[in-house]
């Protein structure tokens, strides 16, 4: 791995807003190896890989991609409006989806001070009952030239996608191409995400640590491996299976019928024409987020995911059930060898390979037991989702600043401010997710819950307003219960003193989550 940057961190506290996107461009200290832990590990770190002076690249837009001639007009009007932006004018900010993640980016959005306004397309009932966004449910977001027209119809100064399926669709690409300023990688980029084959050949090609595995085309030979490497082993879909495509198989049978179900039952369809089938890691799991510039990356705070549907991490996996932050687990040193062995080699491979990324990196991390150091699990291209809900309501910076700056290649100068203590989200889900599950059932009492404590935040994911005016579970996982307190201890009961008092006898949700953070605590308070 070449030479890294360490980027010089102003005192946030000491600069105006807009001094934020600015100042401090990155000053090259000296191999990371010969860099201090105490340098390496501070709570503001940005890490930046080689490249060429900015006087040195050719004309193009941050996502990788030169521009024809044909849009740099539209580009430098662009430019110009988004320099205003910085000098202290107000933008409008298009969030894309409908989900739980981007209600909780709405309401980071809504707080922040250079936000004139926030639309969410086409958003939910929850979102929009909540007052976090104007909910636009009639625009088409499969429709990339509907989207670019609105977008200049509403004059918005940033787009911010939120779920896979438009960035792996080229929603970024044509946003960019258009000289809209928008927050979320091209599809070529986006491919960390919607190949998991492809995330594994970039670990190999660049060193970063990840599990051992094969890739699959025909069962026999699937099953073959498997036989070779014994249980318990992992098998993934390769494409985008709407976090049902991976599966821990404890027993041969398991695994055997994992893959017919992808390979020769075809349940995921052309997600699922070819199988990752990799070692399983024994250890802890945690999500770990950076800011992307395509040259310079940004941590967040940490999370973590309790992936199982049932209490003590028993069942199959789902999207998510509950999660917090910080998490204990990434330690201050663990963060900083997430970034120096996991990400900043993502970052610098990416760009060789042509794919440069601008957006948000979430990497599914296991902390090995047997080393503790940390694996790459997956990449996910977006914020995780209930990560990013825990993330949004600990945020304190301006969230509009920080991905506009991000989106315009200018994240050297930006720091981060997160909140003390931690936060805590529950999932609420309708009864029989992951797998089948009635819809239409009625929830109700939810401002009564979100008034147990003033940290409390209802984030909407999957509901709708029946015609007697009442929420009603339109998804799987529904609602997003979170709060935050001086410490986990406190965000975890103001979190279930919420959902207990949320009145819907057709959902459900796990009464453990934070489990394993509080046992560490525990354990390390007996020694």
């Amino acid at each position: 791995m070449g030479s890294l940057y360490l980027c010089h961190q102003p005192n946030p506290l000491a600069l105006k807003p807009n001094q934020l996107l600015t100042s401090n461009p990155c000053r090259f200290l000296h191999h990371v190896a010969a860099t201090p832990l105490h340098l390496q590990t501070r709570r503001f770190q940005q890490l930046r890989v080689d490249s060429p002076p900015a006087a040195q690249r050719r004309t193009s837009d941050v996502h990788g991609g030169e521009l024809g001639s044909d849009v740099l007009d539209s580009l430098a009007g662009t430019r110009a409006a988004l320099d205003a932006d910085s000098a202290g004018e107000k933008i409008a900010v298009l969030v894309i989806g409908g989900g739980g993640r981007e209600h909780a980016l709405c309401y980071a959005l809504k707080r922040s001070p250079s936000c004139v306004s926030v639309l969410c397309a086409p958003g939910n009932a929850g979102i929009s009952d909540s007052g976090d966004a104007t909910c636009i449910e009639d625009l088409d977001i499969s429709d990339n030239s509907a989207v670019i027209a609105f977008c200049r119809e509403r004059s918005i100064g940033l787009v911010v996608v939120g779920p896979e399926a438009p960035l792996v669709a080229g929603l970024a690409n044509d946003l960019v191409k258009a000289g809209i300023p928008t927050f979320g990688p091209s599809s070529e980029a986006a491919v960390l995400e919607g190949s998991k084959d492809f995330m594994k050949r970039l670990c190999d090609k660049y060193d970063i640590p990840t599990a051992k595995y094969q890739t699959f085309t025909d069962p026999s030979a699937a099953k073959a491996y498997i036989e070779a490497q014994g249980v318990p082993i992992v098998v993934k879909a390769d494409g985008l299976a709407a976090g049902k495509g991976v599966i821990v198989a404890m027993t041969i049978d398991e695994a055997f019928d994992a893959v017919d179900s992808m390979l020769v039952e075809n349940v995921f369809g052309s997600a699922g024409c070819r199988v990752i089938v990799e070692e399983f890691l024994e250890g802890e799991e945690a999500s770990f987020f950076a800011l992307v510039d395509g040259e310079c990356a940004v941590p967040l705070e940490s999370a973590q995911d309790h992936k199982r549907v049932g209490d003590g991490d028993t069942g199959p996996n789902t999207g998510g059930m509950g999660a917090y932050s910080p998490a204990p687990v990434l330690t201050k040193e663990l963060e900083s060898v997430v970034m120096k062995s996991i990400i900043l080699p993502t970052v610098k491979g990416m760009a060789a390979e042509g794919r440069k990324f601008v957006g948000v990196l979430y990497a599914g991390l296991m902390i090995e037991k047997k080393s503790g150091l940390p694996k790459l699990i997956e990449y996910n291209v977006r914020f995780g989702d209930p990560e990013c809900q825990v993330l949004m309501v600990r945020l304190e910076s301006d969230l509009a600043q920080v991905l506009l700056s991000a989106s315009k290649g200018e994240l050297s100068g930006v720091s981060l401010e997160w909140s003390p203590g931690s936060a805590m989200i529950v999932v609420m889900a309708s009864e029989g997710y992951p797998g089948s599950y009635k819809k239409g059932t009625v929830i109700q009492n939810l401002k009564a819950a979100e008034e147990v404590a003033p940290s409390v935040k209802i984030f909407h994911a999957g509901t709708a307003l029946n015609s007697d005016g009442n929420f009603i579970a339109t998804g799987g996982r529904v609602l997003g219960v979170t709060a935050k307190g001086k410490d986990l201890e406190e965000a975890r009961d103001r979190a279930y003193q919420a959902v207990e008092q949320v009145n819907w006898p057709g959902g459900f949700f796990r009464r453990d989550i934070g489990w394993r953070a509080l046992a560490r605590k525990r354990s390390v308070a007996n020694l």
